[in-house]
């Protein structure tokens, strides 16, 4: 972290100044100024610390870097420091005006780059509007030859499939941009239905593993059970949500942003969501591989929850593009 720029972080109070060292696109501060950040004694914050890892909530290895630093004594030492993410976590941990402070500043450092990030992007994606339509005619004919196995060699047909599925995501995207998603390519036999009592004896599971606290799983009211029930609506005799992919994806949207539990509701939803598509045949494709990435899960589940009641339609219907039988 030599050569990382240093920033002033300054308290609304003008007592304090704090040098913020920004490398690799984050913020790392010692424990001296974690300390001086939130006020509060070394040996709290040093247990703060403690608890982030010993909770599994951050890996050690990927949030802490050592630094040489030179002591009043002229000596060199080896200081540990800490990104982002632990001071946020340690924050969220202490309730205290400078720790909220410091948060709504790192959260506007990380709103410019998501901002700067998406103009950016938004030009790029104006500029080779041209570019990927040719791109995904090329794909259509690289596709054919990969059908008709006219390539032998292993690695070039695996990079050509990448260079494939991504031509797929891409024309995704390009029907959300013109409104233009919809609903085709899914799967219409049903082979299991999900009831609010094995909903319940799956959660009981997945807190074992993966609940955090006491509090994961407690239902606050009984908007949970009609999640479950609302995938199974009928109208006029017919399913609401007629095939696997539909009824999946509105039961991650429903339990993700009913708020139904007291803690764990986006990983409950994600949860039960992959319960389903596995219990009804779906997950995996016909080569065993998941439809849909973990890390591309946790983004539509996080994208739904932030997305507004009218947008629901949208959001659905992306998923479903996801999971349905021709990705």
């Amino acid at each position: 972290m030599e050569n990382s720029d240093i920033r002033i972080y300054q308290l609304e109070d003008g007592k304090t100044e704090i040098n913020v060292q920004l490398d690799n696109e984050t913020v790392w501060l010692n424990l001296n100024q974690i300390v001086e950040l939130f006020e509060r004694d070394k040996s709290v914050i040093s247990r703060h610390i403690s608890n982030v890892f010993k909770e599994k909530e951050l890996h050690k290895d990927s949030v802490v870097a050592k630094n040489a630093t030179t002591a009043s004594d002229g000596k060199i030492y080896q200081v540990d420091y800490y990104n982002l993410d632990v001071i946020i976590s340690v924050g969220y941990r202490i309730k205290s005006p400078r720790g909220t402070q410091f948060r709504i500043w790192a959260n506007q450092i990380i709103k410019e780059y998501l901002i700067k990030g998406y103009s950016i992007n938004e030009k790029r994606l104006l500029q080779q509007k041209e570019q990927l339509k040719e791109l995904q005619e090329s794909v259509k004919v690289i596709s054919s030859v990969l059908n008709y196995k006219i390539l032998t060699n292993d690695e070039s047909i695996g990079l050509l499939k990448i260079i494939s599925d991504y031509a797929y995501a891409l024309d995704i995207l390009d029907q959300y941009d013109y409104q233009r998603l919809e609903i085709k390519d899914t799967t219409e036999k049903e082979s299991f239905q999900l009831t609010y009592e094995e909903a319940k004896k799956q959660i009981l599971i997945a807190k074992k593993a993966h609940g955090n606290s006491g509090l994961f799983g407690n239902e606050k009211d009984d908007s949970f059970k009609s999640s479950i029930s609302t995938i199974y609506q009928t109208f006029g005799g017919q399913d609401l949500y007629p095939s696997i992919e539909e009824k999946a994806a509105n039961l991650l949207y429903f339990i993700t942003k009913n708020h139904s539990f007291s803690d764990g509701n986006k990983r409950i939803a994600a949860f039960l969501f992959l319960y389903f598509l596995e219990r009804n045949g779906i997950l995996f494709d016909n080569h065993g591989n998941k439809r849909i990435a973990d890390n591309t899960l946790v983004a539509l589940t996080l994208m739904i929850a932030v997305s507004k009641p009218d947008e629901k339609d949208t959001m659905t219907k992306v998923v479903v593009n996801l999971i349905n039988r021709k990705n």
